[in-house]
């Protein structure tokens, strides 16, 4: 319909979408429903949001519980764990949640999934089943994007535990993560708190690739890929998501692990970007140099540390000794797969 003299220029709200990823964590998934809903909710009245779960257990286990959420959101009914306050400017329209399903195992083929879902959406806001989002949480990330017009928004994960880690992992600072002043430029980012701008990934014809499904990595080549296409990724400090760390994660075996499996995929995905066999064959050779380098400071490091008693050199060298083994695994093409089903 034409205007008439007089008459408001009509403004049609970015569409954002919202996912999570999820596969068997039923009990993270009713925590956070309640919250994707509410933000999704807040920002509403200047925003077009809604909420995307992609289930990628081949049973499809999630998906009766975040129907019925969705049901429930739509007839009007405040579902269990929201707040009841009004809130200033909040949307009086519901919010849609929706519901995907990936059956093939494979987290990459998960995110082009959501890609997929996405088709009208300007925005995708990526976060983890695991992860409760701070109040400002989504707020923060749309502010920053539109005053820095970037491909990608990434913000920083905490870690919460149910129980406290033994002092051998504190001292390694296993679960301390890079935090940046808001609108610092990287590199690189990962999916678990990241806004990316569909506009400009699919110009570029981005996809998550499928070969890392198994072992992780697929977001750090992704994020490295449209970096690598001149666009910018900007960090946004004050969107924190909280990272709830079950106890099984809080053992010596896994957090040496996860350095390993930080440590490969760095050289899995620098492997990958490397073009032409010259490219290919000096990536190799920097990166076992540099991992290499790593295992014998990181071992020199953590076998001082246990001769002397010094908990912290012993585990930062273990630390240091698994990443650079990553790296070396990775530069000869062999991947952990952390994702494999058991």
């Amino acid at each position: 319909m034409t205007d008439q003299p007089g008459d408001r220029p009509v403004t049609v709200p970015v569409k954002v979408t919202v996912c999570a990823l999820t596969f068997r964590r039923p009990d993270d998934l009713r925590e956070l429903l309640p919250a994707l809903a509410e933000q999704a909710s807040i920002q509403s009245a200047a925003w077009s949001v809604d909420v995307l779960i992609v289930d990628n257990d081949p049973a499809g286990s999630a998906r009766d519980a975040v129907e019925l959420f969705a049901r429930d959101v739509q007839q009007g009914s405040p579902p269990q764990g929201t707040s009841p306050e009004h809130v200033e400017g909040q949307s009086d329209r519901p919010v849609v949640v929706r519901y995907a399903h990936e059956a093939r195992a494979n987290i990459a083929l998960a995110r082009n999934r959501a890609l997929d879902e996405c088709t009208g959406s300007r925005l995708l806001v990526f976060l983890d089943d695991d992860e409760r989002p701070s109040a400002a949480w989504l707020a923060t990330l749309l502010a920053t994007w539109q005053q820095e017009h970037s491909a990608a928004v990434v913000g920083p994960g905490v870690s919460a535990f149910p129980e406290e880690p033994a002092p051998w992992i504190v001292a390694g600072g296993f679960f301390v993560r890079r935090r940046m002043p808001t609108g610092t430029r990287t590199g690189i980012a990962a999916t678990n708190n990241l806004l990316l701008d569909l506009d400009v990934v699919r110009r570029h014809g981005l996809r998550f690739n499928p070969d890392f499904g198994l072992t992780g990595g697929e977001d750090m080549l992704f994020t490295r890929q449209l970096h690598g296409q001149g666009e910018q990724i900007v960090w946004c400090d004050e969107a924190i998501v909280t990272d709830v760390v079950p106890p099984v994660r809080i053992t010596r075996r896994w957090v040496t692990m996860r350095a390993l499996s930080n440590g490969n995929s760095w050289g899995l995905t620098s492997m990958r970007l490397a073009s032409g066999w010259r490219a290919r064959s000096q990536t190799r050779a920097t990166l076992l140099a540099q991992g290499l380098g790593r295992v014998a400071v990181g071992g020199t490091r953590a076998a001082a540390g246990l001769v002397l008693r010094r908990q912290r050199d012993h585990a930062r060298g273990v630390k240091t000794l698994m990443r650079g083994l990553g790296m070396v695994s990775g530069a000869v093409g062999w991947g952990y797969q952390e994702y494999k089903s058991s």
